[in-house]
């Protein structure tokens, strides 16, 4: 049993050694268009929670889920041009996993990633954390658990889909051969 133990251990260390190298070898100027293009894709994404949703989702939202007292609409987008960056630095990492290093070099790849993106973060962020999250800090329009809400999150797609694309676009750009 301890040797299962151990070589387990000795496995994970080594992927994750493998997936550090991986990292470093991602260019630096890759990480920067990702980050430029998840900066440019949260305007758009931004102003369609802004004028396309009825509750204040940048004004009162986004600065209560860390602690800060709303409406503010300033603290609002810098909080969600910061997550756009993050979020796009995100995508980076996960395209070194083995299955993917190529696809994500050339534009169509870039494209179908960009719905993966639009799809992926509107479940994991928009119908699962979001509802839990502004639970917690008492946003006082905190929806259901899930959210669900339709059209609203056939509309949340589309605004991550947009999002999305300068940052996988950016990203192939660079890294294509």
């Amino acid at each position: 049993m301890t040797s299962t133990t151990k070589a387990t251990a000795d496995l994970g260390r080594g992927y994750a050694q493998a997936l550090a190298t991986r990292l470093r070898a991602v260019p630096a100027l890759a990480w920067i268009a990702a980050a430029v293009g998840g900066f440019l894709g949260s305007v758009p994404l931004g102003l369609m929670m802004q004028y396309g949703n009825p509750e204040p989702l940048i004004a009162l939202a986004l600065p209560m889920m860390y602690g800060l007292p709303g409406p503010d609409l300033l603290a609002g987008w810098v909080i969600h041009q910061f997550h756009g960056v993050a979020l796009a630095v995100m995508y980076v990492a996960a395209v070194q996993w083995e299955p993917l290093t190529e696809y994500p070099r050339t534009l169509r790849g870039a494209v179908v990633l960009a719905v993966v993106v639009g799809a992926v973060s509107t479940v994991l962020l928009s119908v699962l954390l979001m509802p839990l999250w502004l639970g917690a800090v008492g946003y006082p329009f905190t929806p259901a658990f899930p959210d669900l809400t339709m059209p609203e999150k056939l509309w949340s797609i589309l605004g991550h889909v947009i999002y999305a694309l300068p940052a996988t676009v950016g990203y192939a750009l660079v890294m294509r051969r």
